[in-house]
């Protein structure tokens, strides 16, 4: 574990590394403003020693020290502001630094990372995790720079007034250190589980509040409290252990430091009794036993949250350090607008290498071609599409688009051979025309309803408060289904690529508007090679290849005639859906 840390405390380091000179300014004003923090008890020493007795008091020397005091007070707060602007610029920084290494990271993780982890728990390494992290690291700089600069100076200040008393403070303080050592290596296993857990509850709570009218329709909702209140219970758990060993930090130093501050006071007298110190010394020593401790307490409350800081720097480095995507091959091949040639060759894949998934695919293809793909659910249909964009990359075999072998060319130029229509639609918040016309910044508003026409969504699109201007919520909340598909389908209407992949893309549409949708449909995919994943089997009748896909293979292939008259699997699919 100790070695996990360590690894976690050279990455925050190399991270801070770009704002050194901030960090250095820090310390200067950190030394400034505890110099002179420690120079203020001199002066009160001296004020004291200025008041002999009664009637034989130096207003005139204890006037300029107040003065002198005034001068000190103000560069103190002038330089402890300075102090904590270097920090706040040194931490927003490094986290702006590391969300945008996160966030990166996001867009070259390969799909099965997104597939096998919940969103939830990606969103809060990225969001919770960073802002723990953001916390406990300005607290870090602000007071443990401070702290440790205090401790110094204090010992400096102390044993130039008197050795002997100094060594009282040298002799107890390894006690302080060695308590909050050891309790802050229980705290920070601790809070790495209470991280874990919480992310735990961010995933649940998202799935709820993102799913809630299918857990209202299904009655889902005792269960899911009963999910709630198992993860809570977990997360009070973990949370309280952590809270108890860090709140038992606080008071062990405090105690240990009052030991110093007796020792002080003791031996002080003793010393002053004896004329070895005079009286404003023995005050000023006291002032300084009450600053040196105080930075113990102040440390112990940061070295806890410094435990929960880098327990979250530990989840968002493992999320930063996942295996990234299979990068584009070197000199890969960027492609234009190709004819849509596509050809499959002795293609295998599976997700689970013990579990085959698609064995031995073969399948060639010509510009311009309809090609739907059928069958029950799991076969492999979605998990053809995703090798076609290379979401994922093939076990064995090749893909073959317009004689290139897709591994050897860039993701970016073969997906933007592909325009997709999904069942389940994605929109962003934004304006209906930035929906549209989304990739595509600065489009002519033309062009847009130009392509919101022909998908037949002008018209509804028209009826709203301020037509393309209409502001819509996330993911489309403010619009029915259908007019979501719409617009996605308006989308791809707008880019045209060389080939389509269109995935029930009507499915949320009325009778009326999907005949129409059709139409428009068969005059976007003239001249362009089209794969189409259908579920009713109506509306692929004019494909001018239907695959039908069983247990990950293509195990028949023909026109919607031909595969009728062959009384196959087909057969048996179509009539199963017009059966009364």
């Amino acid at each position: 574990m100790s070695g996990k840390k360590d690894e976690t405390t050279k990455k925050i380091l190399l991270l801070i590394k770009p704002y050194l000179p901030y960090m250095i300014l820090s310390l200067v004003f950190a030394l400034i403003s505890v110099t002179l923090t420690l120079y203020a008890p001199i002066l009160t020493g001296d004020a004291v020693d200025f008041v002999i007795g009664k009637g034989r008091v130096d207003f005139e020397a204890i006037f300029y020290i107040l003065k002198v005091l005034a001068v000190v007070i103000f560069i103190t707060s002038l330089a402890q502001w300075l102090m904590n602007l270097c920090n706040n610029i040194i931490t927003y920084r490094v986290v702006k630094d590391i969300r945008i290494h996160a966030f990166s990271k996001l867009q070259i993780l390969p799909l099965c990372y997104v597939d096998s982890h919940q969103y939830g728990e990606v969103i809060s390494r990225i969001i919770t995790d960073v802002e723990q992290f953001s916390d406990g690291l300005l607290m870090g700089f602000t007071q443990l720079f401070t702290g440790i600069v205090t401790i110094l100076g204090t010992l400096i200040f102390m044993l130039s007034i008197n050795v002997k008393i100094a060594l009282v403070v040298i002799v107890i303080t390894p006690l302080s250190l060695f308590v909050a050592s050891s309790i802050a290596r229980r705290t920070y296993v601790m809070f790495k589980a209470q991280s874990e857990t919480r992310a735990e509850m961010t995933s649940l709570v998202d799935e709820m509040v993102g799913n809630q009218k299918v857990v209202q329709a299904f009655g889902y909702g005792d269960r899911a409290m009963e999910r709630f209140d198992e993860v809570n219970r977990k997360l009070q758990k973990v949370s309280l252990k952590a809270i108890f060993f860090s709140s038992v930090t606080n008071p062990t130093t405090r105690f240990v430091n009052s030991l110093v501050y007796a020792g002080v006071g003791i031996v002080g007298a003793f010393t002053a009794i004896h004329g070895a110190i005079s009286v404003g010394q023995l005050s000023a020593f006291l002032s300084y036993a009450n600053q040196y401790t105080k930075p113990f307490n102040e440390i112990s409350s940061v070295v806890t949250e410094l435990q929960n800081a880098f327990a979250c720097a530990r989840r968002v480095f493992d999320f930063i350090e996942e295996t990234p995507e299979v990068p584009d091959a070197a000199g890969a091949a960027v492609l234009r607008k190709e004819d849509g040639n596509l050809s499959l060759k002795d293609v295998s894949f599976s997700y689970n290498k013990n579990v085959p998934l698609l064995k031995h695919l073969n399948l060639e293809t010509k510009p311009g071609q309809k090609i739907a793909i059928v069958g029950p659910t799991g076969c492999g249909k979605t998990t053809l599409i995703n090798l076609l964009m290379r979401f994922y990359d093939v076990d064995a075999g090749q893909i073959i688009l317009s004689g290139h072998d897709i591994r050897e060319v860039t993701r970016d130029s073969l997906r933007g051979n592909y325009g997709m229509v999904l069942q389940e639609t994605w929109l962003k918040a934004g304006t209906v025309a930035e929906n549209i016309a989304y990739g595509r910044l600065h489009t002519p508003r033309e062009e847009i309803v130009a392509a919101a026409k022909a998908a037949h969504a002008h018209s509804f699109i028209r009826r709203m408060e301020d037509g393309y201007d209409t502001f819509i919520q996330e993911d489309g909340g403010n619009l029915s289904q259908g007019q979501k598909q719409l617009l996605c389908i308006a989308r791809v209407m707008l880019n045209l690529p060389p080939m389509l992949i269109l995935d029930e893309a009507t499915s949320s549409i009325d009778t009326r508007t999907e005949i129409k949708i059709q139409e428009a449909f068969q005059h976007m995919m003239e001249g362009r090679t089209s794969f189409i994943v259908a579920h009713r089997l109506s509306t692929i009748r004019e494909a001018d290849v239907i695959l039908v896909m069983k247990d990950g293979n293509i195990i028949e292939q023909g026109r919607h005639e031909e595969l009728l008259a062959r009384g196959g699997f087909y057969k048996k699919l179509y009539e199963s859906q017009f059966a009364h």
